[in-house]
């Protein structure tokens, strides 16, 4: 396979970062995502947010490999939207095919104002 303009210098710089990190630095972002699958079944996302949209639960590491990021991106704004409604904070559920931008906006606006 062969590396198109600066992709080796990327992928060289990635490599580089994760050794000044240590060993385990790869495997990080997997870590992070157990813990935040715990957190949601806490909170029972499951009953509360997965059911009410027909949607299944996450894997283990959902959010850390990128396999659809359309899909990851609508269940994180339904997650995120469900959050702060569980917070107190009225907040409408994204639709799946409202403007990525403007969904991303009105979530930070409304993390801003916490």
């Amino acid at each position: 396979e062969e590396a198109g303009p600066g992709r080796r210098g990327e992928r060289e710089r990635s490599e580089e970062g994760s050794a000044e990190r240590g060993p385990g630095a790869a495997f990080h972002m997997f870590v992070l995502m157990e813990d935040l699958l715990d957190k949601l079944k806490l909170l029972s996302y499951e009953e509360e947010a997965l059911r009410r949209h027909n949607m299944r639960p996450l894997s283990r590491h959902y959010f850390a490999l990128p396999t659809n990021p359309g899909e990851q991106f609508f269940m994180f704004c339904t997650l995120a939207a469900w959050l702060i409604s569980k917070a107190g904070r009225p907040f409408e559920q994204p639709q799946e095919y409202d403007d990525p931008n403007a969904v991303i906006s009105n979530v930070l606006s409304e993390l801003r104002s916490f």
